[in-house]
């Protein structure tokens, strides 16, 4: 048969087993401390006792008297025997100076010398001790009788030593039923907070509890996704690394209220929020972030737990995938356009009208060819100039006209590292997506883009500038316009306020400034300023001298181009 051994106790069972012994031994030696010492209480009261009899029998003027008679005997005798019945002492002996006894409980032994020291109380002392005598054990109490200055006799009066510990013993009785109360009190307010305790530690012993700490914080430190505890009062309780990276905080940050984080307005919303929050999507200065909340309750609101999930990269690849649907309808579409041609060119030489088809294949192509060669001129750079090629037959297939102003130049190498196409695409392919959306049927249905870059405080800018011919931006809302989740239009799946947000985000995390006034003619015009390094090439060609914003004067727009499709990412998007 094999024996189990058992497992480690419970940290809540070891605590009931400590504290037990604990209130046990402290119970028991308190107990033990008060019975010695009230049994030496006991023996000083008894002395006490003891000397306020005697000392009030040698005052006594009837003592002297009885003991100046011819028989002290018969008269101390019975008043002794009164004073120890009313007194409750075990003796009062009253002798001549040389210790013979005229009086004692027993009255056998009258006459014969007492026994104990007198010598103290034959000088005129009062004393008390303890002695055996015939009635064993005893604390007495010794002091002279004077008549006048003359000792005339001494008293003795005492209690016996079982006496004294009898009444030690009833004490003793009384100090165990209040030491087993309390330690039985103590047993059971002990397992109340211990059953708590095993409640909140879920009967773990105290290694397995160790392990959980350290695998608790190995774990924080490892996940990627950020992390955030909140207490019932929205302070920090514990964040970790990633929680920290995402929302851009340093420092000690537990303990500090949310509202102290400096994080922008609807973020810090959504983590005061009592309700939970699923999947929301807020945006830092330099982040996407995916925020999901969840109240932390057990009858009453206990914190919040905050996930925060970084998915910059992934709006930024989803951007894409949406320019690239678009880009491929478009292709559609212009295939659809290019096949009518053909069929238009292969009826005209049908009809024998060959010298027209000739001439309506070379002007089409002569077109095309012009109006690409006038976008990359205008910008060299070749993901903006793809990007604006592909925006271009987006916004030719929703029936807008997209235009180059002709002062935008942006020669390719122009830019510094530093400001990276990706960003640029953001910018620029949410502002015309934009556009696009609030000049779709208005007449005209124009969007007009001008790119340059100029000189500003000893350095240069880029100025990317989107104007349209819709219904404009109301001035109340200039600034609400750039922010997570405005929108004018109805909103679809996919979720409408995003791409002017992304604008702005872009923009802050380079330091420029963007802003929206109304553009010339009615309609909106958002005007993007972007500080380039002044190693980065500024002043090379492409630069727009004495421009000072707005449109450019007399700038007429561009022949239109009927959508060379081309490829570019998009960040996707439109208030």
């Amino acid at each position: 048969m094999l024996l189990r051994v058992p497992g480690p106790r419970s940290l809540a069972g070891q605590l009931f087993a400590m504290q037990a012994v604990l209130i046990a031994v402290v119970v028991a030696g308190y107990a033990l401390f008060t019975y010695i010492s009230d049994r030496g209480q006991a023996q000083d009261a008894a002395g006490r006792q003891a000397r306020a009899v005697a000392l009030a029998i040698a005052d006594s003027p009837s003592v002297p008297a009885a003991i100046a008679a011819p028989d002290p005997t018969a008269r101390l005798q019975p008043y002794a025997v009164r004073v120890m019945r009313d007194t409750d002492v075990d003796f009062v002996t009253i002798m001549d100076p040389e210790g013979t006894r005229w009086t004692h409980p027993d009255p056998r032994q009258i006459g014969h010398p007492f026994r104990g020291h007198i010598e103290r109380a034959r000088r005129g002392e009062t004393f008390t001790e303890t002695y055996t005598g015939t009635l064993g054990p005893s604390v007495r109490a010794v002091t002279p009788v004077r008549d006048g200055e003359r000792i005339v006799g001494l008293v003795s009066a005492g209690i016996k030593v079982e006496e004294i510990s009898k009444r030690a013993r009833e004490q003793l009785t009384a100090l165990l039923g209040v030491a087993a109360g309390a330690l039985l009190l103590g047993a059971v307010g002990t397992y109340v907070i211990n059953a708590r305790l095993r409640r909140h530690t879920h009967g773990m012993n105290a290694d397995e509890l160790s392990r959980m700490h350290d695998y608790h914080q190995a774990a924080l430190h490892a996940v990627r996704e950020g992390l955030l505890m909140l207490d019932g009062q929205y302070r920090v309780a514990l964040i970790n690394d990633g929680g920290r990276e995402l929302l851009g905080v340093g420092g000690d940050v537990v303990g500090a209220s949310v509202a102290e984080l400096g994080l922008p307005a609807r973020l810090t919303g959504a983590l005061l929020a009592s309700e939970p929050r699923v999947d929301e999507v807020h945006l830092t200065d330099r982040r996407v972030l995916v925020v999901n909340t969840s109240p932390v309750s057990g009858g009453e609101r206990r914190g919040t737990v905050v996930t925060l999930r970084d998915v910059t990269e992934l709006q930024s690849l989803t951007g894409e995938l949406n320019s690239e649907r678009g880009f491929s309808q478009a292709l559609r579409s212009q295939a659809h356009e290019a096949a009518n041609r053909l069929h238009t060119v292969v009826s005209l030489i049908e009809l024998g009208r060959v010298e027209e088809a000739v001439e309506f294949a070379t002007a089409e192509l002569e077109l095309a060819q012009a109006v690409t060669d006038q976008v990359v001129a205008a910008v060299g750079e070749p993901v903006l100039a793809a990007l604006l090629l592909g925006k271009t037959a987006q916004a030719n297939e929703r029936g807008v006209e997209l235009v180059m102003s002709r002062d935008s130049r942006l020669d390719d190498g122009l830019l510094p590292p530093s400001l990276p196409a990706r960003d640029l695409v953001t910018i620029l392919g949410n502002l015309v997506d934009n556009a696009v959306d609030a000049a779709q049927g208005a007449v005209p249905s124009r969007v007009t883009v001008s790119a340059y870059t100029e000189a500003a405080g000893g350095g240069s800018e880029l100025v990317l500038r989107v104007s349209d011919t819709g219904a404009g931006v109301d001035p109340a809302h200039a600034d609400l316009v750039f922010e997570r989740g405005f929108s004018t239009k109805p909103s679809d799946e996919a979720g409408r306020g995003l791409g002017l947000a992304l604008v702005r985000q872009a923009v802050r995390r380079h330091g420029g400034t963007l802003t929206v006034t109304e553009a010339e003619g009615g309609g909106a015009c958002f005007e993007t300023r972007l500080p380039l390094d002044r190693t980065g090439g500024g002043s090379r060609g492409g630069s727009r001298p004495g421009s000072e914003g707005g449109l450019p004067d007399g700038g007429a727009p561009a022949p239109r181009v009927p959508g060379a499709p081309a490829g570019g990412p998009d960040a996707g998007g439109a208030v």
